[in-house]
């Protein structure tokens, strides 16, 4: 008998949307804007338009969790993006931003250094989709479909030498038209990183779009990652710069308050942010409040990752 041994987090069937009414309504959503009305479309989302023809992607079932998804209109209009400013209302600010054109660097440690537009590093790669668990380290929480690619073909794609321990990833920086840049005490650009055996990981995802249309720059156009298992402000948003190295690098908030937010950022329930539990997380669009899991949920494919690390300070 062929048994099959679905994950901790996975959602059973009976709980899952209809397939007919999701697609349903993804693939109306795909032809707005479509044919002559994109001519008229600013030039960030005439750059969305330029792939719109990738979604939806198909749904990899695999990635199922045990939480309904989150109304997109809550995920579009409850970000954080400080680029754009502090507060959570930042989705009419983030429209100033240009997709068109975003260059990407692949650099460091790597046998050949690569440029090229983000519309071909995308048509290179097979996209689909995945519903992941967002944990943010303000203690809230939300469920989200998301579209990309896996980032473990990115660093093939970038054949790094065998010395490279880390990928530092920079987002852009354009004080003309991200107001939060022009704040000095902050150390743009962003930057983030993870070790090559985060990064190849099959749970970290680039994403390139969400409920089935590319994703909006309020939620990190054209490219961010999704990294389930660690808090959100290490899903670096509107990447422009990947750099394979053997340096750890100092991630944005790191930098700006060590002792608070530090390199490594696993969800753990039991280590309290400096100024708040971890015990719970607010499930976003209610005011319900359900426990934190050890990893997001995601410890059975996570955990190994860090054997032997208990010197380290892997969770704040």
């Amino acid at each position: 008998m062929h048994v099959v041994r679905r994950p901790g987090w996975a959602i059973p069937e009976r709980e899952v949307t209809p397939e007919h009414l999701y697609l349903d309504r993804r693939r109306a959503l795909g032809w707005l804007g479509a044919g002559a009305a994109a001519a008229a479309l600013p030039a960030s989302a005439r750059a969305n338009e330029l792939l719109a023809g990738r979604y939806p992607a198909p749904r990899n079932d695999t990635y199922e969790v045990q939480r309904a998804l989150t109304p997109e209109e809550t995920v579009t209009s409850y970000n954080n993006f400080y680029e754009f400013g502090s507060s959570k209302r930042i989705a009419r600010a983030a429209r100033a931003l240009e997709l068109q054109p975003w260059e990407i660097l692949i650099d460091g440690m790597v046998a050949e250094e690569k440029r090229l537009d983000v519309t071909e590093l995308i048509g290179r790669m097979a996209l689909e989709e995945r519903v992941y668990r967002l944990r943010c380290v303000e203690a809230w929480a939300m469920t989200i479909p998301w579209t990309g690619f896996p980032m473990a073909e990115l660093v093939k794609f970038a054949a790094p030498s065998s010395g490279a321990r880390y990928v530092r990833m920079e987002t852009f920086e354009n004080p003309r038209v991200a107001p939060g840049q022009r704040q000095f005490w902050y150390p743009w650009p962003y930057v983030e990183g993870l070790t090559m055996a985060e990064a190849t990981n099959e749970l970290a995802f680039l994403v390139t779009g969400l409920y089935g249309r590319p994703v909006p720059n309020q939620n990190g156009a054209p490219l961010r990652l999704a990294v389930p298992w660690k808090y959100g402000f290490k899903s670096i948003k509107s990447i422009k710069r990947f750099t394979f190295t053997d340096e750890r690098p100092v991630s944005f908030w790191e930098d700006l308050a060590a002792d608070e937010y530090g390199f490594w950022a696993n969800v753990n329930p039991e280590v309290p942010h400096p100024r708040w539990s971890q015990a719970t997380e607010r499930v976003v669009g209610s005011d319900e409040r359900v426990p934190t899991r050890l990893f997001n949920g995601y410890g059975d494919d996570v955990a190994h990752l860090y054997d032997g690390m208990e010197d380290e300070r892997l969770f704040m």
